[in-house]
């Protein structure tokens, strides 16, 4: 069985002798495969409603676990996000019923955001719709080929992330 990438390697093999072709391989796939994630998440959110800075907003609250609930800095922390930012995003939400935002008795210029009921269906949602969409794409593997999958990206991911700043270029200084 042939994809796009065997003929894409094929053609740069003759264009590039000096070219690992089993590296391009698999780099290639790699891209096509983000890609597709990419925008298989696009379209199952446009289909429920969320923008993905929503549901990233509402990610980091559930993963925060119960009571899924953080300080504006410590969302604006694991988002990457400003403190301005961060506000910015959590007005819109709010105002859809998907957060809640409280001052602490004790303090009112601390506030508490925290995940609603109707926060916790659109997560669950968006989360059930993309699992729909990976398990069709992994259907094409045995579950034996998936867990070895997912053990060899995890080797990796482990070499990749314990690089002090990312992957070295061949001759360069350590």
């Amino acid at each position: 069985m042939r994809d796009s990438v065997d003929r894409h390697v094929e053609a740069w093999t003759k264009e590039l002798g000096w070219m690992d072709p089993v590296k391009e391989a698999i780099f290639a796939r790699l891209a096509i495969l983000a890609r597709y994630a990419s925008k298989a998440r696009r379209d199952t959110l446009d289909c429920d409603g969320l923008r993905n800075w929503q549901y990233k907003v509402l990610l980091t609250l559930r993963r925060l676990g119960p009571p899924y609930t953080g300080s504006p800095s410590l969302l604006a922390d694991h988002l990457g996000l400003t403190r301005g930012a961060l506000s910015a995003r959590l007005a819109p939400l709010e105002e859809a019923g998907l957060i809640v935002r409280t001052h602490e008795d004790d303090d009112r210029r601390r506030v508490r955001v925290r995940l609603t009921e109707a926060g916790h269906a659109a997560f669950e949602q968006q989360v059930r719709s993309e699992e729909a969409g990976e398990l069709a794409l992994l259907s094409a593997l045995t579950p034996a080929e998936r867990r070895t999958l997912a053990d060899l990206l995890r080797k990796l991911v482990v070499a990749a992330e314990s690089a002090p700043d990312g992957p070295r270029r061949p001759g360069s200084q350590p």
